[in-house]
């Protein structure tokens, strides 16, 4: 089982690479927004809007962390010291910081993926008309079972 303080040194770990991660998510920002600027095409467009979904978890991630480091390890047992400490000033503004990046997360989640058009495979013949058969309704399969189609019957064939 994990501790509370490995809890809080993993937090803290990661708190600290927050300001790197922020930076890395306005720099996919950018990338993403110079493309959709420079009408690039849509799997570009897709997979840069990955990129930024990635990075807006990342730093999403890495500010709720600074919010729990600044807590401190007794707020992973304690609710009521928890509760406490998350009405002070420093608390209020790492919670704010990681809301206001879920809810840029969720937005471009639900507005700013595009998606990536399919496109399927010329048709073709099914099998039974290119080796010169004509296609048959009917299968008898070894075990005695009929099947029409995509249907399995459980009587058996005679």
């Amino acid at each position: 089982m994990i501790s509370a303080e490995q809890m809080y040194q993993a937090d803290v770990a990661l708190a600290a690479r927050r300001v790197k991660l922020l930076d890395a998510a306005r720099e996919a920002e950018a990338r993403f927004r110079q493309a959709q600027e420079g009408r690039a095409s849509a799997a570009e467009l897709h997979r840069l809007a990955l990129d930024l979904d990635a990075a807006l978890t990342d730093a999403m991630r890495a500010a709720y962390a600074a919010e729990r480091a600044e807590i401190g390890p007794r707020g992973y047992e304690d609710r009521i010291y928890r509760r406490k400490a998350m009405a002070k000033p420093r608390v209020h503004a790492l919670k704010a910081q990681a809301e206001r990046l879920l809810t840029l997360r969720e937005t471009h989640r639900i507005n700013g993926i595009p998606a990536v058009t399919f496109e399927p495979d010329p048709p073709r013949a099914p099998a039974s008309v290119v080796a010169g058969r004509a296609h048959q309704e009917w299968f008898r399969l070894p075990i005695g079972l009929s099947v029409r189609g995509s249907e399995v019957g459980a009587t058996i064939c005679a």
